[in-house]
């Protein structure tokens, strides 16, 4: 049946549309020209830096402190990784979630994640307006499927309050203050003394992250975390 269906519908690199292997989401060419993070960057907020040493916080984790412990990135936001997002935004490509989530899974083998019990993932949450205009949450599709391959279980405990418009002409401090209490917990829900891993599709300047680790340890949370596809 498999082989079937490999006839009908053949394998498709999701970069570049190339004919793949039924098991490859990406072509060797696509994969070698993903900028994946590497060392050295900051163990903090995931931000590349040169040289040849990570550091615990770089100087702009060291004067937001932000609320959550570390955001661990999988790529760099460039070439064809930010193309792909752009494309499930607002060309509406959903279907491209899947393979942003299996590289958004290599994520969790980061050295700063191993060994870290997650007890639920919490998608970052779209105000309803926003949602209403997109008609989706790419976050929540990320989790749901990170949540499907490896078992952990999906909270939707964050509520967006307020909404803020695009954030893209802002610089750090002010988009960290266009987002303070534009969070908040849901109604009835409860997260006390629970390991939490924020997912969200990209991080920019860390404020997005940082207002709803916010919300959530005021909550109760005994620890947040964050898992981003990209870091811009």
């Amino acid at each position: 049946m498999n082989g079937l269906l490999g006839l009908l519908f053949p394998a498709h690199c999701a970069g570049c549309g190339r004919s793949v292997e039924a098991n490859l989401d990406f072509c060797g060419d696509c994969e070698e020209i993903m900028p994946f993070m590497r060392e050295p960057l900051c163990q903090k907020c995931s931000h590349p830096f040169p040289g040849t040493h990570a550091v615990p916080e770089c100087p702009n984790c060291h004067e937001a402190g932000f609320a959550f412990e570390f955001a661990v990135s999988v790529v760099q936001s460039r070439k064809v990784v930010r193309e792909m997002i752009h494309r499930v935004k607002y060309g509406r490509e959903i279907w491209l979630t899947r393979p942003l989530a299996g590289l958004l899974r290599r994520g969790l083998d980061d050295h700063r994640l191993r060994g870290f019990s997650i007890d639920a993932l919490v998608p970052v949450p779209l105000h309803p307006r926003r949602l209403r205009e997109r008609e989706f949450n790419q976050a929540a599709l990320l989790a749901g499927h990170l949540s499907r391959a490896n078992g952990l279980p999906v909270c939707d405990a964050l509520q967006r309050l307020r909404y803020t418009g695009t954030q893209t002409a802002l610089d750090r401090r002010g988009r960290r203050q266009n987002l303070r209490n534009a969070f908040t917990l849901r109604q009835n829900t409860d997260v006390s003394d629970l390991n939490l891993l924020l997912i969200d599709d990209v991080l920019t300047t860390g404020a997005t992250l940082d207002a709803c680790a916010a919300a959530l340890l005021e909550g109760g949370a005994a620890s947040v975390r964050a898992l981003t596809l990209a870091r811009g």
